[in-house]
This record gives structure tokens, sequence and C-alpha cells, in this order.
């Protein structure tokens, strides 16, 4: 046997071996008491449907960004063929905003072309607001989780003091340090949801931002063709 573990069991020896502590994040959740976890459950809510936003929108931006190449170029024939039916059709085969925006314009020919214009930029507002449909909420989730997590460390803070203050000055400081390096988790799970959700945003409304732009140059297309001579 060692020296330093007869030391440890020698009670007379007069050296006390400290433990050393690990600290994991299930510990910092559930020693917090319940203020603590109902605050990192919150946030829990928030984190999962942020993801839930995240993913639903990038997958149907995705989609809304794909079109043939050459779908502007059978429209263009078509128009100028006079088989107007025909791009009505062809618009209707595909599925994304730039052909719906089309197809409206297509409707219209023969009216003015500042109704025709009219008509696009209506279907085109309602084609944006399926694109930014819940984007908003993750906006609101990147600043209420911070928030929220800094209102559980608040929270948590006060229950130290309180401890502190109704102990007469005989709280033990490892107690109470744990207490307030608790009460602190709810900031840190506040700030990683408050992050995940703002980089979210930002990077659908870049994704969106780039459909917009797709959708305006086909619609300029579009009504350049109706301007063009016969």
């Amino acid at each position: 046997m060692s020296l330093l573990q007869d030391l440890a069991q020698d009670p007379e020896a007069g050296i006390i071996i400290s433990e050393e502590k690990t600290l994991s994040v299930m510990d910092l959740i559930f020693s917090g008491g319940t203020g603590s976890i109902v605050i990192i459950s919150i946030l829990f809510v928030l984190l999962f449907v942020a993801m839930y936003i995240y993913f639903e929108r990038i997958f149907a931006i995705k989609a809304a960004s794909k079109i043939d190449k050459n779908f502007m170029n059978q429209i263009r024939d078509h128009v100028t063929n006079g088989k107007l039916e025909a791009a009505k059709l062809l618009c209707a085969q595909t599925d994304s905003p730039v052909a719906r925006l089309t197809e409206k314009g297509v409707s219209r020919i023969g009216k003015p072309l500042d109704d025709i214009n009219t008509a696009i930029e209506n279907a085109g507002t309602l084609e944006v607001y399926k694109l930014e449909r819940n984007v908003s909420v993750l906006a609101t989730v990147a600043g209420a989780a911070p928030m929220i997590g800094f209102l559980g460390t608040v929270i948590g803070m006060i229950l130290a003091f309180h401890e502190m203050a109704t102990s007469g000055g005989q709280a033990e400081m490892g107690s109470l340090a744990s207490g307030i390096y608790t009460a602190m988790t709810t900031t840190v799970a506040g700030l990683i949801v408050g992050i995940i959700a703002y980089i979210g945003y930002n990077h659908l409304v870049n994704r969106t931002d780039k459909v917009i732009h797709k959708m305006e140059a086909n619609a300029v297309e579009f009504l350049d063709l109706l301007n063009e001579p016969l």
C-alpha cells in the first residue's frame, strides 16, 4: 500500500485529501432547483421550435429556388407564337414562385402593361409572404431566449442572497457559490438558444432574399418580353 493511501486512511495523520469534483451538464440543470429547471425547460422548447422552423423553411426555400434554366426561354417562345394556353400549362406544371408569377402575367396578356405589372406585384407579395412564413418567430426566439435565461439567473441570485440573509451570516460559502454558478447556467442556456436562433434567422433571410431577387429578375424579363415588338 502506498504512503498516500496510508495517510488517507490514518485519522491521526491530520491530512485531508480533497476529492476532485466533476461537473456535468445534467448536474447543473437539476441542481439549480425548480426555478432553474422550469427556465431551462422553456429554453429547450424554444430551441426545438427554432430548429423545426429553420429546417422546415430551409427546405421550402430550397424547393422554391429550383427552376429550369430554360423556363423563361420556353415562355418566350410560347408567347411570341401566340400559344398562351401552352404557356399557362407550362407554368401550372412548374411548382415555383417564378412560375406562378409568370402564370399571373400570362393570364393578363391583352390588358394594359400597368395592369399586368400590378397583378404580378400583388402575386409577388403573396409569394414573399409564403416564403417568410414563421421566420419572424426565429427573430423572437433570438431576442427572448437570452432574456429568459437572464431571468433565471436573477431568480437564482435572489434565492442565493436570501439564503445568506436568513442564515444570519453563517451561510456556507461552498453552498452559496454552488447556487450562484448553478443560477448562471440559465444565462448560458439562453445565450446558446439565442445564438442558434439568430444565426438561423439571418441564414433564412439571406436565402429568401436570393429567391425574391430571382422572382424580380424573371418578372422584369417577362415584362420586357411583352414590350418587344412583334
